[in-house]
């Protein structure tokens, strides 16, 4: 069963409908029971660190998603918000993250405003690490996603980075370690690219 973190923050009906029409079924929830049934999780998001952080605790997730995730291994997908939310800690912010990944969220700060607008919104074309992934299965060279974001991910051990991109300067665009998984981009919005890579979650991960 893969369900879909409600924690009040994220386009939860459009990845759902994205996973429905490439063939799975998922379900939205904030219920601690279900949560703890699932086989993947998924975290979305869309919105500010602190208050992604604020949301967790106060539905009480938490303690639930650490142990689904850090203890009985369960796979999970962080997007956009969501992959920044499995770090340290943001510029966005004061709260701390949940801390799974050595990572870190930082700021846009563009010298042109005007070439380089923030938030930096549109496709952007993807490159491969020399780390492997199930998660990139199918995926080549002329891959591209759609991202929406002011703030990007910078992951200390460079071995955990699958997915790199350009806007202003190179950042992170996938991490993974072991079970965890996280892309800055949208892969609801992302077409027949974003298709491959939630199936490879589902199927593969």
């Amino acid at each position: 069963m893969v369900v879909i973190v409600d924690y009040g923050l994220g386009n939860l009906g459009s990845i759902k409908n994205m996973l429905q029409f490439i063939g799975f079924d998922a379900v939205i929830s904030s219920d601690r029971e279900t949560i703890s049934g699932a086989t993947k999780l998924i975290l979305p998001g869309v919105g500010s660190f602190d208050q992604g952080m604020t949301n967790l605790h106060e539905k009480e997730l938490v303690s639930v998603l650490n142990q689904r995730v850090l203890i009985d291994r369960v796979p999970i997908l962080g997007i956009c918000l969501g992959m920044q939310l499995f770090g340290l800690k943001s510029e966005e912010g004061s709260l701390p993250g949940l801390s799974w990944i050595g990572q870190e969220s930082k700021k846009f700060r563009p010298d042109n405003h005007q070439a380089f607008p923030v938030p930096h919104l549109g496709w952007e074309y993807v490159s491969g690490t020399n780390v492997q992934s199930r998660l990139l299965t199918g995926l080549d060279d002329e891959t591209k996603f759609y991202f929406a974001h002011s703030y990007y991910v910078s992951c200390e051990n460079r071995d955990e980075v699958i997915l790199e991109a350009n806007y202003i300067h190179p950042f992170d665009a996938s991490v993974e370690k072991g079970n965890i998984a996280g892309v800055q981009f949208h892969p609801e919005k992302s077409h027949k690219y974003g298709m491959q890579l939630l199936t490879n979650f589902v199927t593969h991960f």
